[in-house]
């Protein structure tokens, strides 16, 4: 009955798409079988069910080509893990479900909803799903670490969390971190100051089993934590642990880096997201709709993904837009609806021009558009510079690349700009008026 079961479950690869076959039928194996009745085991009970919805009448259709056409009878149990090991499903041990929101051993909260199964894969992203997701079902792989690369808003978090939620719900003894590079710097400062730096080293160097670390290129600068964690690194590559990190600009573009954990962070496989298409754009529609039983119209799903070509984030809002104001107003979900919402977060976004927040910041700050982009160093100029700069990259679709050279500098030197006046968000109440000010302006329109 192995043989049969395995080329049952050949005959279902060939039938399945390659990443579900992966994520839902390879993990399934064969309890018990004979003529009558066949018992299949999950990994959890959110499997099973997901196996037996979407894959059931396949499974029972290769079952009757490589048997026989007799009527046999499937059955669905959950079989769990304990220390590493498979049990059978009279262990009745059910792990931890992908839909729940699941804390890891340190840091934030893994998102429920960022998992592999929420993630619409298209022509941007297979590569960087194919990846995390052989890297998430793998507990010793050739590739350990992966580095996910992506502008704001593409999927990057999503991604990283799928990986820990995959890993948790199959393995629940592992020991995953998930953070930010912030975090992990903010930690480290703590540590020293309350002199417990030798228990902070000792968690992420010998208590972690995967680290996932969101948006590294914020280590820019910060010369103590850079060196921390190369160390730290090191360590987890020698013992052959998962390390997943995340960032908008590649490990050579990212300021102010030191060569060793530029190093470490080039080693891991580069996986790039780019802006979803048309096509992808739909299907992500589709899919938002449907977690939210939102019932969206074709048409205004093609007329959504047609509009709002920007990133998730931005799909997002104007579904959630669309489908507020229709239960506010209480009117049908049309055209006339749908394009009253995208009105302004398209036309706002086609009116802010890399060369409009210039003009606005020089009036702001009584500057020249000529010393804006000089390369002048002087004080009164770094900082109007800085929020230009700034400000081009939130409210416009420009590429870091076209933003640095409309401001007659390197890319790596515009992300140090954005990287200044994020940090001064979060501890400068006049830069936090200052955007506020800029915000309002350039989404208003009125940006004399």
């Amino acid at each position: 009955m192995d043989k049969a079961w395995t080329d049952i479950k050949a005959g279902l690869k060939k039938r399945i798409p390659a990443h579900s076959f992966r994520m839902w039928v390879e993990p399934l194996e064969l309890h018990r079988g004979d003529d009558d009745d066949w018992v299949i085991t999950c990994p959890n009970a959110f499997s099973r069910k997901r196996v037996q919805d979407h894959f059931g009448a396949l499974i029972e259709t290769e079952l009757r080509r490589g048997l026989g056409d007799a009527a046999r009878r499937v059955s669905y149990q959950v079989a769990g893990r304990r220390n590493g090991q498979r049990l059978g499903p009279e262990a009745h041990l059910q792990l931890p479900l992908p839909s729940e929101t699941i804390r890891p051993h340190n840091g934030r909260l893994l998102r429920k909803d960022f998992t592999f199964d929420h993630f619409v894969v298209g022509a941007n992203n297979d590569f960087a799903y194919s990846a995390s997701l052989s890297l998430a079902t793998q507990r010793e792989c050739r590739q350990p670490a992966l580095f996910l690369l992506a502008g704001t808003g593409l999927g990057k978090s999503h991604l990283s969390q799928a990986i820990g939620h995959h890993i948790l719900d199959q393995a629940p003894d592992e020991r995953v971190y998930y953070m930010t590079a912030e975090d992990f710097s903010n930690e480290m400062v703590q540590a020293y100051r309350h002199d417990v730096i030798d228990k902070f080293k000792t968690k992420y160097r010998q208590h972690c089993d995967v680290l996932l670390i969101e948006d590294v290129h914020y280590l820019s600068g910060k010369e103590r934590t850079q060196i921390e964690l190369a160390m730290t690194l090191d360590t987890l590559y020698e013992a052959g642990k998962r390390i997943i990190f995340s960032s908008s600009c590649l490990p050579a573009d990212i300021p102010k880096l030191h060569e060793k954990l530029r190093s470490r962070f080039s080693c891991g496989l580069i996986s790039a997201i780019e802006p979803p298409n048309y096509r992808t754009r739909v299907r992500i529609l589709q899919k938002k709709a449907s977690l939210h039983n939102y019932h969206v119209p074709e048409p205004v799903i093609s007329y959504l993904a047609a509009e709002l070509v920007g990133d998730v984030r931005q799909l997002e809002s104007g579904l959630n837009g669309v489908a507020a104001k229709s239960s506010l107003l209480g009117a049908p979900i049309n055209l006339a609806l749908a394009e009253s919402v995208v009105k302004h977060i398209a036309s706002q976004r086609q009116k802010i021009t890399l060369e409009a927040i210039k003009t606005l910041v020089c009036k702001y700050y009584s500057v020249s558009l000529a010393d804006l982009v000089s390369r002048s160093r002087k004080q009164n100029l770094v900082r109007p510079r800085q929020m230009a700069i700034y400000l081009s990259r939130r409210f416009t679709d420009s590429p870091l690349q076209a933003i640095g050279k409309a401001f007659n500098r390197y890319h790596a030197t515009a992300l140090h700009s954005i990287h200044c006046i994020e940090k001064g968000l979060k501890s400068d109440s006049a830069i936090r008026q200052q955007v506020e000010f800029f915000r309002q302006k350039l989404e208003s329109g009125k940006m004399n």
